[in-house]
């Protein structure tokens, strides 16, 4: 499971000046509205992948080091918040694939505190 970036809207460029040096240099020409790539839409969410995700995680649960990590999380002080991004660094590989994942498990202990 590849998850993208969703491109971000970008600056509209400056308009040339016909002029053949300078910071905007080139033909004045008039832009064209490209359509939306199906590309641009990956990484996005489907509703049917979220109901799948959820439903696994309904009936699978949390592996160890996911349980292991939300209790860490319960205590709630910085040094254990940052032992839980060590222990998903560890398990997952990479820095940014733990950060998501703590995330992921902070949102966990509070939705379990909400519940009850």
């Amino acid at each position: 499971m590849v998850v993208g970036k969703l491109p971000k809207a970008k600056a509209p460029k400056p308009e040339r000046t016909g002029l053949a040096a300078g910071l905007n240099k080139g033909f004045i020409v008039t832009r064209r509205e490209l359509p939306v790539k199906p590309s641009h839409r990956k990484g996005k969410l489907s509703e049917r992948t979220k109901l799948i995700r959820e439903v696994v995680r309904e009936v699978a649960g949390f592996a160890p080091y996911e349980r292991r990590m939300i209790e860490l999380l319960k205590i709630g002080s910085a040094a254990t918040f940052k032992r839980a991004l060590k222990l998903a660094k560890k398990r997952l590989g990479t820095h940014k694939r733990g950060k998501k994942k703590r995330e992921e498990m902070s949102e966990a202990v509070s939705a379990m505190r909400r519940k009850g």
